[in-house]
This record gives C-alpha cells, structure tokens and sequence, in this order.
C-alpha cells in the first residue's frame, strides 16, 4: 500500500490537473519548509553527538566529491539533446545537489518497515547542497567570457535557507542531545510525519502546474528526468557500500544521489546562470524526478541496496 505521505502528494497532483482552487498559504509553506528543515538537522545533530566525528571524516569527504562529479556526468547527455551550455549545466547542477524532501520521504519510508540505517545521514544532506551547483557554475562558464558574482553566489550557496536550517539544526541537536532536545521533541519527532505529509501535498500541487513545462520541453528531457536518477541511484549505492554503510544507509545514499534539487539550485541558477531557462530545470526536477523518486524510486533504490549486501 501507498504510505499516506505519498498520497497526499498525488492528492496535490490530481487537483491541480483538475483546476481545483485548492491553495496552501504561502505562508503556512514557509513554515512548514522551515520545520522541515530544522527537524531533519535536529535529529541527524543528535545522532552526530554519539559518533566518532574521525570515522565520518572520510565518508563525508566521499560524499562531497559524488555530489561535485554527477553534474560532469548528466551534462554532456545535456548536450547531446542540443541544449544550449546555459542550460544544460543548470539542469545538471540541480541534479548534482540533492532534494531534501526527497531524503525525508525515504527516511520515513525506511522507518515504516523497519528498515535500519545510519542515524547521522542528514550530515550529507547538508554536504550535498552545494558541490553540484559549483560544479554547473564550472560547467556553465568554460569558455564563457560572463564573469560570475562569487561573493553573491557564495552568500546565497552556503547561507541561504536550506543550509542554514539544516546546518543549524544539525548543531542544535549535537550540542542539546536527546535529553535537551527532549521538551521539543513531541514537535520536532513526533510531528515530523504529519507535517511532512502537508508539505508533500502542497508540492503535488506545485509539481502538477509544472506539466506544461515538460510538454514544451519535449521527451528527451522526460526520459532524462528519469533515466539519469535510476544512473546516479546505481552510483550512490555503490558508494555506500564502498563506505560500510548498511544497506538501509546505502539505500539513502542513492536517494540523495537520484534526486534533484528544487530549492537551492535554481536560486543558485539565477544568480550565476541568468541566461539559463529555469522552466527547463525546474520542471524536469521538480515535475518529473520528485515524483518518480517518491511514488517509485525510493523502493527500488532499497531494492538496489539490499541486492549489493
């Protein structure tokens, strides 16, 4: 059976196919990405305190360097479907960053069928934010005579919301640790999935206005939006295993590596990029591999990671 969390996303999808004037508050969608956020970075800052920062050490530098080399792997496939260089190394560095809602769906999912794994994986989430974008602003600009505003692209990258959040999170948890955590924790825990499920439904109905855009985009970019995470899922398995993380572990790790970012990268794209269409990256990410991650994607990259052990 779907987990609920999955239907209230295909809830969100089905009324905006339907042109029902359901709408969350803008508002109330900012808060709910921001509980998000701080929750995932919370419960991994716990879980960060009671392990050997040595050990992880290695496993975070491997992390960094798969999330900094997937763009120069999606993006000459970009440009074999005649792409422009703008846009190709965008739609590359959303796919080289990581989803962090994608990451919670799988986590909980994991949960549900109580399926063991590192406690610490939101570190890498916070980790994967930005290699891949500063990878596509690379790929971007090889011989461009654009000049990039570093100083604006590096405030933005390493401050903006979703790193923040997730980095203070990760620090307020590992500093409080569960007995200081533990007032909030009926929020911050026990909440976590019900929240979660009013966040995926509001993305339903965002992914479902993206449509129009993939039709104007044509197939190759639908079957790109598809195919490559199903690659990059293979390669993050791969990796955690090389690394000795448990399959649930690796099953996580090729989650983050599958999917696409929608929150950093295309604030990112806009600042660097500017002459980069975001309709492209936006809906091929956000209308095609965010549902196909969590309706399909997440179960087979179990499945994937379960046959490597």
């Amino acid at each position: 059976m779907f987990d609920p969390v999955i239907l209230f996303f295909i809830l969100g999808v089905l009324a905006r196919l339907a042109k029902s004037d359901l709408r969350l508050p803008e508002a109330l969608y900012e808060t709910l990405s921001i509980f998000l956020l701080l929750a995932i970075g919370i419960k991994g800052g716990i879980e960060l305190a009671q392990q050997p920062l040595m050990t992880l050490a290695p496993q975070a530098l491997a992390v960094i360097v798969m999330g900094f080399t997937l763009p120069f792997l999606a993006f000459p496939v970009l440009r074999l479907m005649r792409l422009t260089r703008a846009d190709a190394a965008s739609i590359a560095a959303h796919y080289g960053s990581v989803s962090v809602v994608t990451f919670a769906v799988a986590s909980s999912y994991l949960v549900k069928h109580a399926i063991p794994h590192e406690s610490y994986m939101p570190l890498f989430v916070a980790l994967l934010e930005a290699p891949g974008i500063v990878a596509g602003i690379l790929l971007a600009r090889l011989g461009s005579s654009s000049q990039v505003r570093w100083g604006e692209l590096a405030h933005e990258v390493l401050l903006g919301k979703s790193v923040v959040l997730l980095v203070g999170g990760i620090v307020i948890g590992f500093i409080a640790g569960p007995q200081g955590i533990a007032p909030i924790k009926i929020l911050y825990v026990d909440a976590f999935k019900a929240v979660l499920a009013l966040f995926l439904l509001e993305m339903g109905l965002v992914a479902g206005g993206r449509l129009g855009d993939l039709k104007r985009a044509g197939l190759p970019l639908i079957v790109f939006a598809i195919a490559v995470p199903l690659i990059f899922s293979v390669i993050g398995a791969l990796l955690g295993k090389s690394l000795g993380l448990s399959a649930g572990g690796s099953a996580l790790l090729a989650t983050m590596a599958a999917s696409a970012s929608y929150i950093a990268a295309p604030t990112a794209m806009r600042i660097a990029v500017p002459e980069a269409n975001p309709a492209l990256s936006i809906g091929a990410a956000l209308g095609v591999t965010f549902p196909f991650n969590i309706t399909v994607g997440i179960p087979l990259y179990l499945l994937l990671a379960q046959a490597l052990y």
